[in-house]
């Protein structure tokens, strides 16, 4: 049986539980590729499952859910992939942090030539969320002012680009001068330092006092209260992540005060929940790639073997876009 090495916890914790292992490349079943990983992405929903907020089905357990690569091997009943395709995947089972992973064939999509496995593992997930946000959730329309929280991040960098290509104006937070910088020079339109400013008060400038349709926010409770704020009357708040902590203790007539608000937590799964969904999200966001509405900057990399130092430095917000493990 053919062996591979990959990242596991044995318990949930810091990063200090995170291990490089020798494991059997386990057989495949009928529906089943395998995947020579060639570049494989971190994001920050993979801190939550070393930490257990959202707890691992069983441990001792591997980590990661995107990756890119190349397919080795088929099981039976598999026909829109074959051996030797260039592949990514960023659903199904936990486990990417590794030379190689067993997953469904449905969960893989086909890369364009014009896009490498490097930029496939640090873009797919991130593309994928900006397309269920902006195009599923709320269908931003050009003219539309919107707010974009953590904009120097690897969404917010991706949001930003397709949201300018679609002819949006955009409105995003960061943390630092240098990401300020970085945002402003992929065409955020407002840029609001959230250690030195109060958002709300600073969208009221921007928008005359108008607010906004729609705030889409990937950082959570330290953020939540205050772009309720930002929010015209039947606004929506969508809640996608929780980088400072998740948000709760909500009291929900707080919403009938701010206007009669909408408010979602929304996941990625239920907006790609069959093959055709998610043929068509990748593809929306391919054609948004060639059509150079977005480009892929060069993510961070770390080898494999440096995966806990990749999460340190993801929690601590030291990297900006995307973030990949090298085999």
């Amino acid at each position: 049986m053919s062996k591979m090495q990959r990242i596991e916890i044995a318990a949930h914790g810091g990063t200090d539980q995170m291990k490089l292992q020798e494991r059997d490349i386990s057989t495949l079943q009928a529906g089943q590729i395998l995947v020579r990983h060639e570049a494989i992405g971190v994001n920050f929903i993979d801190t939550y499952h070393r930490t257990g907020l959202y707890p691992v089905p069983s441990l001792p357990s591997g980590l990661g859910g995107e990756a890119a690569g190349v397919v080795e091997a088929i099981g039976e009943n598999v026909e829109h992939v074959k051996v030797g395709d260039r592949v990514a995947y960023c659903s199904g089972p936990i486990g990417s942090y590794a030379t190689h992973n067993v997953i469904a064939a449905d969960s893989a999509v086909l890369l364009p030539n014009s896009i490498s496995s490097k930029q496939a593992a640090a873009s797919l997930l991130k593309g994928l969320t900006v397309q269920y946000l902006i195009r599923q959730i709320y269908p931003v329309k050009a003219g539309e002012t919107v707010l974009f929280h953590a904009a120097a991040g690897g969404v917010g960098t991706l949001a930003v680009q397709w949201l300018k290509h679609i002819g949006v104006e955009v409105i995003g937070t960061v943390g630092s001068d240098d990401k300020a910088d970085l945002v402003r020079k992929l065409g955020c339109d407002h840029i609001i330092n959230y250690r030195k400013d109060v958002v709300s008060e600073k969208v009221d400038q921007i928008t005359d006092g108008a607010k906004l349709p729609v705030v889409f926010d990937g950082v959570g409770k330290d953020t939540f209260a205050d772009s309720l704020k930002c929010l015209h009357r039947r606004g929506l708040m969508v809640s996608f992540g929780n980088a400072s902590g998740p948000v709760d203790g909500v009291n929900l007539g707080i919403l009938a005060s701010h206007g009669s608000l909408f408010v979602t937590r929304p996941t990625l799964y239920d907006y790609i929940p069959t093959r055709p969904d998610l043929e068509q999200a990748a593809n929306d966001f391919f054609a948004a790639i060639s059509a150079g509405g977005i480009k892929i900057a060069d993510p961070a990399e770390y080898a494999l073997q440096d995966a806990a130092r990749a999460h340190e430095d993801l929690q601590a917000r030291l990297t900006t876009g995307s973030i990949i493990l090298v085999p």
